[in-house]
């Protein structure tokens, strides 16, 4: 199928990619279908580029590069909502924001994916260590040149 993107133009992807987010996420309830566009190989972040509004894209990342003690505890409800028998299935992201030169994730709003049926479902934390702006890293901060004799 092809989706159209503002970022990246047209996109081919495999039918069988689109993942599908029952209550949408936080703050777009209409929006339930995406597809994950990966921008290379080695990537670390990744696109969560809505299927049906070309403007609506998320940069997202596996919380576990970041935070080694980030875990998203699955309520028995949430597995059976999204069909998930073995939490090996269960792939979580979360939405990497950036706030001038700081990278930030929503630890709080995780993104938990059933890698099987890709169903989806955007999870509230109540867990205080974690806050919807959590720190990953700076980028764009020029590094001092040394000095050249």
């Amino acid at each position: 199928m092809q989706i159209k993107t503002t970022r990246f133009g047209v996109v081919e992807i495999a039918d069988d990619k689109v993942m599908t987010f029952a209550q949408g996420l936080l703050g777009f309830p209409d929006h339930r279908r995406y597809c994950l566009l990966e921008p290379g190989e080695d990537a670390c972040f990744f696109w969560l580029q809505s299927v049906d509004e070309p403007a609506l894209a998320f940069v997202v990342t596996d919380p576990a590069l970041f935070f080694k003690d980030y875990e998203v505890p699955i309520r028995p409800e949430q597995a059976e909502a999204l069909a998930v028998e073995n939490v090996n299935d269960a792939q979580v992201f979360v939405i990497v924001n950036k706030v001038g030169n700081v990278l930030t994730a929503n630890l709080q709003g995780p993104l938990l994916i059933n890698t099987i049926n890709l169903n989806g479902q955007q999870l509230v934390l109540a867990d205080k260590r974690w806050s919807t702006r959590h720190t990953i890293m700076q980028v764009g901060v020029e590094q001092p040149q040394a000095a050249t004799a």
